[in-house]
């Protein structure tokens, strides 16, 4: 089966998010879809987690965006968050591309949410994705990892620049197909 949609993969901080945001600078078409951010390290050491949508790092932080908090250690997921606002944001159409930063373990209860993203991979929209790595043959994240039109790309320090070269033509072909 061929190969839709990019996934870039990597550890904390290897870059993922950084190589995110150059590819959907690139995108010449509507772009679809969520980012999300630490907006606030609370004194408790836990940071506040808030989605916005594709590309936008940061603005309003409310409920209404706020998907949970995380320490090294604990999280606290509000799940209706990614079922309600997440789904809205990943309302796509076939002008345009659909774009997730970041997939990972806070979704997991989402069904709805996580149900629309599988949904999106299944079809034919193109995705730009990051992704915790990690077991991926785990549960929802493991169906992304190993979804059979995603090709996954692991991103490192070293060579992040020649996997952005590499995703650029990708993402120009996808201009192209669209006519933009």
């Amino acid at each position: 089966m061929e190969q839709r949609h990019i996934l870039i993969c990597g550890k904390r901080n290897s870059g993922k998010t950084e190589l995110f945001n150059r590819l959907l600078a690139a995108c010449r078409m509507p772009v679809y879809g969520f980012s999300t951010g630490i907006m606030n390290t609370r004194e408790d050491g836990y940071h506040e987690i808030y989605m916005f949508p594709a590309g936008q790092t940061n603005g309003l932080c409310t409920d209404e965006n706020h998907l949970g908090d995380c320490n090294m250690k604990e999280r606290t997921v509000y799940p209706e968050v990614f079922n309600t606002l997440g789904v809205k944001l990943m309302d796509a159409k076939p002008d345009g591309i659909v774009a997730m930063d970041e997939l990972g373990f806070m979704e997991t209860g989402a069904t709805a949410f996580c149900d629309r993203v599988l949904e999106l991979l299944d079809g034919d929209i193109p995705v730009l994705a990051t992704a915790k790595a990690g077991a991926p043959e785990m549960g929802f994240l493991g169906r992304v990892h190993c979804h059979p039109k995603v090709a996954r790309y692991m991103v490192t320090e070293e060579n992040r620049e020649a996997l952005y070269e590499e995703l650029l033509r990708v993402i120009e072909s996808w201009n192209e197909r669209l006519g933009r």
